[in-house]
């Protein structure tokens, strides 16, 4: 098995060599970056065993890729050694091999690739991020006929030839899988302009539009504009995003609802917007289809005919809201993800209640106390300790049989 794995590697090795990918160090990752449109990278270490299996592939894939895009400064494939590299990989947040990013002039995009490991799999997911995301119209009717559930930026521009028309077009390029921009042109745009060149944005659900009022040539200040309105506090989990969520490595705050149950899920924005926005560097704020997990429900003892509801996962236990109706009563959310912060949810869930000031007994050690009829009397006995639902959402995490996760044994020959 060793030889077998050997010869492996020795095939891959010397085809990979002759692959036209780049090899990236500390030295000419900059330029190699912004020298090109689009690059993607392949972060590796030569003992995985998966960098091993995907090197070939990878290598196929840069070759095809090459002759998809031959122009000059358009798609690069690169790699780096991360072992030889440890300062690039750590600069990137690489923490299991192999890791595919994405970088779109010179700039980290947000989402790993996780499609299929394939040299299909691969161009197609290169194809696509070459596509041009805006949707241009020639008349104000066209815009029907485009899809309405996805919150949109729409712009108005004199031409495409404009700088401001080019920082639109990097922008949707950023945060098309969030957003759906348009563009009108000329004449189709004039009674937009009455002031130059403008871009709005329209949120679903009927609410008003928002103009941007900064200037359309910084496009750092426009990103975070457009970012702010694409982007939302609360993100719904699917098994599709659920492993980028996981190694995001916050808390899960999650509502279960019904998918036709509006209602809950807008006065749970309401309330983390109000009292707990301050809190998005500490945990991710989600929502989840009752029916689509029904297993986590299941774990916490419920059904989606209890929904909605809502609960915090840790990564290694769930706890659940006690009462929904209470969502909207002032602290009561933000109590609840306090004392998640503190272990005091974990220490009550095992020991009880916490001692008043006046007990004198510490939360490790306090009994709880049942009463039990007994002759007459009232015995006491003590409640035998619980332990939380573990974590479910914990297995949405990258797979051993995809990756080799860092902080575990080297998976060596």
């Amino acid at each position: 098995m060793e030889l077998l794995y050997m010869n492996f590697y020795v095939i891959a090795f010397f085809t990979l060599g002759t692959a036209a990918t780049i090899d990236i160090d500390s030295n000419n990752l900059d330029t190699v970056l912004s020298s090109h449109e689009l690059v993607f990278v392949n972060f590796y270490a030569d003992w995985c065993r998966f960098s091993r299996m995907l090197a070939p592939i990878f290598s196929q894939a840069s070759d095809e890729a090459g002759k998809q895009f031959p122009g000059a400064g358009q798609v690069a494939l690169a790699r780096v050694d991360c072992d030889k590299n440890p300062d690039v990989a750590q600069r990137f947040g690489v923490n299991k091999y192999p890791t595919m990013k994405l970088f779109r002039n010179g700039a980290l995009t947000k989402r790993e690739y996780r499609g299929a490991r394939s040299v299909d799999g691969i161009v197609g997911f290169i194809k696509e991020q070459m596509k041009d995301p805006v949707h241009h119209f020639a008349t104000t009717d066209e815009m029907e006929d485009f899809e309405a559930k996805k919150r949109s930026i729409i712009g108005y521009f004199t031409s495409k030839e404009t700088k401001e028309y080019q920082n639109f077009e990097s922008l949707a390029k950023a945060l098309k899988e969030d957003c759906n921009f348009y563009a009108g042109f000329g004449e189709v745009s004039q009674k937009e302009r009455l002031s130059g060149d403008n871009i709005i944005y329209r949120p679903t659900g009927g609410d008003a539009d928002m103009v941007y009022l900064g200037s359309l040539t910084n496009y750092d200040l426009l990103k975070a504009w457009a970012t702010d309105k694409c982007v939302p506090l609360v993100r719904e989990i699917t098994f599709q995003n659920g492993e980028e969520l996981t190694e995001e490595g916050l808390p899960f705050l999650i509502l279960f609802h019904k998918k036709e149950d509006t209602e809950s899920l807008e006065l749970y924005q309401k309330v983390i917007s109000r009292s707990l926005i301050h809190e998005k560097s500490r945990v991710n704020f989600l929502e989840a289809d009752c029916d689509t997990f029904s297993h986590p429900l299941h774990h916490l003892g419920k059904t989606p005919k209890d929904c909605p509801l809502i609960a915090i996962d840790s990564f290694k236990h769930m706890y659940m809201f006690p009462n929904f109706a209470e969502i909207d009563v002032p602290g009561k959310l933000k109590s609840f993800l306090d004392d998640l912060h503190s272990g005091k949810l974990h220490r009550e869930f095992h020991h009880g209640p916490d001692p008043t000031a006046d007990t004198g007994k510490p939360a490790q050690t306090q009994e709880r106390k049942v009463a039990q009829p007994s002759q007459g009397k009232v015995a006491v006995k003590e409640e035998s300790k619980t332990t939380p639902p573990e974590s479910i959402f914990k297995n949405l995490k990258p797979s051993e049989h995809r990756y080799t996760v860092l902080g575990r044994n080297r998976d060596e020959l």
